[in-house]
């Protein structure tokens, strides 16, 4: 059958779509990779920034999204996608790995992006647990705590600055003595009392003591002498991969790989749209993500009627 859309993958945009393509009763399907929904939000051990949960864990979250499709008689089908071609038709042919193939005359694309990794002992082990690659979800935390922020770009500055007025001290780790970060954002860092930069230092380890961060390991690029940090939270902002490779060949990305749209979430090919971290956006959150699934639906639909 030739679906009036497919939605490619299920977490937090994949979801909201899902439950707004339901109500313009769309003939569609939801391809997920994992067989399980949520995303990122699956990492997040608590979100208190989401309207209408003052404390929720992200599989809590992403479990109420999933039921909420669910009810509405949304099909989700797991699914790894390995290709993606339009044809002549102006349908598209979405290519499973198990040699499924799905026909729709729309697509939606929510697969999200994953942070990059310090790849460090202890990374991974205290993620949820004050390792953190979200200052504005995890920020509140922290307050009149110490933290660091690894990375020397916009968003460094920008995690840095915000958790300066949360947090008692921010020291700001980069490996370089020049920042990639714009002059007006280092100059705001500079004035700010209680952020300290460390440059030229590498992480080499996150510490914990409880089964929570307590101290960061450096580096010295320049001695190699190493150093430790008490801290209770170390936030990594040293940019994100978009899982964009799949549509890179039919809609224009940016030079990070992200997909670019139009404000109502339209790519310059027909028929596709993006939402949630892959498209290109200034604020990636739960909350935008799910904004990003309505109005690519809505926008579609005036899109189906043409």
């Amino acid at each position: 059958m030739t679906y009036d859309l497919v939605i490619i993958g299920s977490g937090p945009a994949g979801l909201a779509a899902a439950i707004y393509a339901a109500r313009a009763e769309l003939q569609f399907v939801v391809l997920e990779k994992e067989g399980i929904s949520g995303g990122q939000v699956l990492q997040t051990y608590e979100v208190n920034n989401y309207p209408g949960f003052k404390n929720i864990s992200g599989f809590d979250l992403a479990d109420a999204f999933r039921s909420h499709a669910e009810s509405l008689g949304s099909n989700f089908v797991t699914c790894e996608v390995t290709g993606i071609t339009r044809e002549r038709d102006k349908t598209f042919h979405i290519s499973c790995e198990d040699g499924t193939e799905y026909v729709a005359r729309s697509v939606i694309a929510c697969t999200g992006a994953d942070h990059k990794r310090l790849g460090i002992p202890g990374e991974e082990e205290f993620a949820g647990a004050g390792v953190s690659y979200c200052a504005t979800c995890d920020g509140a935390f922290f307050k009149n705590k110490t933290v660091a922020v690894i990375g020397g770009g916009d968003t460094a500055f920008e995690d840095a600055l915000y958790l300066s007025r949360i947090c008692e001290k921010v020291y700001l780790v980069h490996r370089r003595s020049l920042f990639r970060a714009t002059g007006s954002l280092v100059s705001l860092a500079r004035r700010a009392e209680n952020i300290e930069f460390l440059t030229d230092m590498v992480p080499k380890e996150v510490c914990g003591t409880d089964g929570m961060v307590s101290s960061l390991v450096l580096k010295s690029v320049r001695t190699g002498a190493e150093s430790s940090l008490d801290v209770s939270g170390v936030f990594v902002a040293i940019g994100m991969n978009p899982n964009s490779a799949l549509f890179s060949q039919i809609t224009e990305c940016n030079k990070e790989g992200f997909i670019i749209t139009s404000s109502d979430c339209s790519t310059q090919m027909p028929g596709l749209y993006a939402a949630g971290d892959v498209r290109t956006k200034d604020l990636r959150q739960i909350v935008t993500a799910v904004a990003d699934g309505a109005v690519a639906v809505s926008s579609l639909v005036k899109y189906l009627s043409e």
